[in-house]
């Protein structure tokens, strides 16, 4: 099974707010694997803009580190699982880590 995996980046890493990243980071994995990733440019940030954007790329789980409530609930409307309070390492490291079932994840770094 194809999985596209986004995460909210900044130089490179993970960004801490979901909101406020220069780009998504798409990591595609087959079979556990990882398989490519691209980075896509996200549209001007309004509310609902960014889970609109990412359903239309064909996401299926959004790693981030922090991310605001109406995001989460909109991700998650359409199916897109959503796991928050990741931190510090490249998208790669971090993919890497959820299909290995290791990737730890605390509370939401966004207070809103």
């Amino acid at each position: 099974m194809i999985q596209r995996i986004a995460i909210p980046t900044a130089n490179g890493h993970i960004c801490a707010h979901f909101g406020h990243c220069e780009a998504f980071t798409v990591v595609e994995t087959e079979d556990g694997k990882v398989t490519s990733s691209y980075f896509a440019d996200p549209p001007e940030h309004q509310p609902g803009t960014y889970p609109k954007f990412l359903v239309s790329l064909g996401v299926t789980t959004v790693i981030a580190g922090g991310m605001g409530y109406k995001a989460q609930e909109l991700l998650r409307q359409n199916g897109i699982e959503v796991i928050i309070g990741a931190s510090g390492e490249t998208p790669k490291a971090l993919v890497e880590k959820y299909l290995k079932d290791e990737l730890e994840s605390g509370g939401n770094l966004c207070d809103h």
